[in-house]
């Protein structure tokens, strides 16, 4: 593949894709609940190690996912169906039970760098619609190029991820804890949609319904 065989609009669906799944969105709100009351430095490691974790597991499925897909003898249609799962029960959590009690009470008598890496880093920063997408996206890579811009992708992600989470002290000052719960109220509708779409093309991929694009 050379450069102008590239298919830029693709790109920018998959850059898109992975801004929800490992955007730092989702992950906004558990990461200053569950690191409420700590201090400056603790917040940027526990920031740190979450990131480091999102942005390896994200390499790994981007190397591994066509094989895994091969040894396990699972196709992408059952990915985005049990990614649409996975991110449903976290976008009606999100919606019905923002849970900042319940989150409280897991951060209650834990280490935090296990918080960073879970639930932070998987499944809230890298999660399921991200995971899905890495893994399809890996098995559709047809060239060298195409894994780099992959690759790529997934390391910009990083530089957002780290922008934001490392300022988090400077950041959470002009957050208002109210707007942040409707806002994500709001993106759990969006991403329970996202959620029901998944399911969708995957049952299309796998011959259960003939979904019409539109």
């Amino acid at each position: 593949m050379t450069l102008g065989d590239i298919d830029f609009y693709l790109i920018f669906d998959l850059f898109l894709l992975l801004l929800i799944g490992m955007g730092p969105k989702i992950a906004l709100v558990p990461f200053l609940e569950l690191t409420q009351g700590m201090d400056a430095d603790t917040q940027k490691k526990v920031a740190n190690r979450m990131v480091q974790t999102a942005v390896r597991t994200a390499l790994l499925l981007v190397v591994l996912g066509w094989f895994l897909m091969r040894l396990l003898h699972f196709t992408p249609g059952a990915v985005n169906i049990a990614g649409g799962i996975v991110l449903l029960l976290l976008a009606l959590h999100m919606i019905v039970s923002p849970g900042k009690t319940d989150h409280h009470e897991k951060a209650s008598d834990r280490d935090p760098m296990q918080m960073a890496v879970y639930p932070l880093a998987v499944p809230y920063l890298l999660n399921p619609a991200g995971i899905a997408t890495l893994v399809i996206a890996s098995g559709d890579v047809d060239s060298l190029l195409m894994g780099l811009i992959v690759i790529g992708l997934v390391l910009l992600m990083a530089v957002i991820d780290y922008a934001v989470f490392r300022n988090m002290d400077k950041l959470a000052k002009h957050l208002d804890p109210s707007r942040l719960a409707i806002t994500e109220a709001v993106f759990g509708v969006l991403l329970a949609a996202l959620a029901v779409q998944l399911m969708v093309d995957g049952m299309n991929a796998l011959g259960i319904i003939n979904a019409v694009a539109h």
